[in-house]
């Protein structure tokens, strides 16, 4: 549940004219009403992930008010629970209040006072489920892979490297600058039977031309001016494990050519020997650009881009999934309070506004950054003001603005359409089957813009 979100809430009595007024008066206060006239009912529709408010009466048949709070109790001690009671209950009122009980409102009640009183708790339930989900992705992210995020995609992007991790296959990742794809590749290793092996890292976009050659490869002692002694390569190196070319698209032509012979072959010859060394190799390679689109892969080979494009997994922009923001921004945060053996600082309205507002074209490495010098007490908000929407593009590559002008377009085009196949390709003028593939490509889904 995010702060724009509209509060949940469970009400429960089994006075049916009651039951509705109340409902009415929750509704128009702005909550989310489910309205139950038996507890058994209400119980079945809760769970410990309830992120909302339970209003219930006492006096009920079968499960009365206090029973009720006593099971939810039981599920969750942090569900807040408001009873509604009548004169002759304020004294078990009282007794549910010592157990844990959030509220008690007396009959007959003004509409003001339950509604302020479902606020706050829905306030409260908010931060305790915030805090929550922070405690799990400090979890998950213990051994330094924060690929934090509750939102649909990263969702998604989680169960799918799940599904692939212990497959072999190897995975083209894509994405901006920053928004974690080293993340990913890690991970697909770590969740693998080859996490016992060597996870090999390699930005074919630092090296030049010279090098890269001997770095995955390998030579022998003597195949070049400067090799005086023998060197195992990067591929090589990774065998049983996981070799990750991050910036594929950087990588020169002659050694693409060698590299699609590795990638059919699973063998390897050193410079300065015509021994063939077999491999067994797992690549995820990511590359900052779309290598479908002709005009982005440039120089890039096709043959190349369809032999590594078995799995392609899409990362989405922070500014894509800003629900996951204020979750990233208190991880980091954390970290670097610990690091640095501060504390961390109180979260001011103008930090926040900037959390929101902020587009984010460094993505997660900008957002870690941004923490570490709000923790040491560097990040003066006030005195920035945000950048243009000119400005925040004039930092990104042409191919990344292109991207993500294009996502908009079909993000903004399938909502206008409510997520209709057809209406929308006719719209963007493009065929079905390019539609599809740049729906994979960008990471959105269809049915999130259906009704």
């Amino acid at each position: 549940m995010t702060k724009d979100d509209p509060a949940s809430v469970i009400l429960i009595d089994d006075d049916s004219d009651l039951l509705k007024a109340t409902r009415q008066t929750l509704e128009l206060a702005g909550f989310a009403v489910s309205a139950f006239s038996v507890a058994s009912e209400a119980l079945a529709a809760l769970d410990r992930n309830f992120a909302g408010v339970v209003v219930s009466d006492i006096r009920m048949p079968e499960i009365d008010g206090l029973q009720l709070f006593g099971r939810v109790l039981r599920l969750d001690p942090d569900i807040p629970v408001i009873l509604v009671t009548g004169h002759g209950d304020i004294a078990m009122a009282v007794k549910a209040i010592k157990d844990g009980a959030y509220d008690f409102i007396t009959k007959p009640f003004a509409a003001d006072r339950l509604a302020q009183s479902v606020a706050r708790a829905a306030e409260k339930r908010r931060l305790v489920m915030e805090n929550r989900a922070l405690r799990e992705a400090a979890e998950q992210a213990q051994d330094g892979l924060p690929l934090i995020g509750q939102t649909p995609a990263m969702d998604r992007l989680r169960r799918t490297l799940r599904q692939i991790a212990d497959t072999d296959v190897d995975v083209l990742v894509t994405g901006e600058t920053g928004s974690g794809k080293e993340v990913v590749a890690n991970l697909l290793h770590r969740w693998s039977r080859r996490a016992k092996g060597n996870f090999v890292a390699l930005n074919c976009g630092t090296l030049p031309e010279t090098v890269i050659e001997s770095e995955l490869f390998g030579h022998e002692a003597g195949a070049f001016t400067g090799a005086q002694k023998k060197r195992v390569g990067r591929i090589e190196h990774s065998s049983g494990g996981t070799l990750f070319l991050d910036e594929i698209e950087s990588m020169p032509a002659s050694t693409q050519v060698q590299m699609l012979r590795v990638l059919e072959m699973r063998e390897v010859t050193p410079l300065g020997t015509n021994e063939v060394r077999p491999v067994d190799l797992r690549i995820v390679a990511a590359a900052k650009v779309d290598l479908g689109d002709p005009v982005q892969r440039g120089a890039f080979r096709e043959d190349l881009y369809y032999r590594l494009n078995v799995v392609t997994l899409s990362i989405p922009p922070l500014r894509e999934r800003r629900d996951d923001v204020p979750l990233l921004f208190g991880y980091f945060a954390e970290r670097a309070a610990a690091r640095f053996r501060r504390a961390v600082p109180a979260t001011s309205a103008a930090v926040q506004r900037h959390l929101g507002d902020h587009e984010w074209p460094g993505n997660v490495r900008e957002l870690a950054h941004f923490a570490e010098r709000f923790v040491l007490g560097l990040e003066d908000i006030a005195s920035t003001p945000p950048p243009t929407a000119v400005e925040r593009d004039a930092v990104m590559p042409l191919p990344e603005r292109l991207d993500r002008h294009e996502a908009e377009i079909i993000r903004e085009t399938l909502g206008r359409n409510d997520g209709d196949v057809r209406r929308t390709i006719e719209a963007l003028g493009i065929p079905r089957k390019t539609f599809y593939d740049k729906l994979r490509r960008h990471g959105i889904v269809r049915s999130d813009f259906s009704r």
